[in-house]
């Protein structure tokens, strides 16, 4: 972990370090700001691939047959979410 000490300008503007910019930000220019009592996180917004969860999903026969009849099958999926 790197600490710096930064000016913020009368409009609450801060510089974020160049090498952070360069590692983190490659491949947009937004990031997500938390706050918490007394401190604030800055992190990159970054890019999900969801392709990679297209094929992992997990299910039984039953849940396909109530695929059929919409209002069934979320009976169904919210019934076996909570369980």
């Amino acid at each position: 972990m790197n600490t710096e000490i930064r000016k913020v300008d009368s409009q609450g503007r801060i510089v974020l370090p160049h090498k952070w910019r360069e590692n983190e930000l490659k491949d947009g220019d937004e990031v997500i700001i938390m706050e918490e009592e007394g401190i604030l996180k800055i992190i990159p917004k970054k890019k999900v691939d969801l392709t990679q969860f297209f094929d992992t999903l997990e299910y039984d026969d039953d849940l396909v047959d109530k695929l059929e009849n919409w209002s069934e099958f979320e009976k169904y999926f919210m019934k076996k979410k909570y369980r």
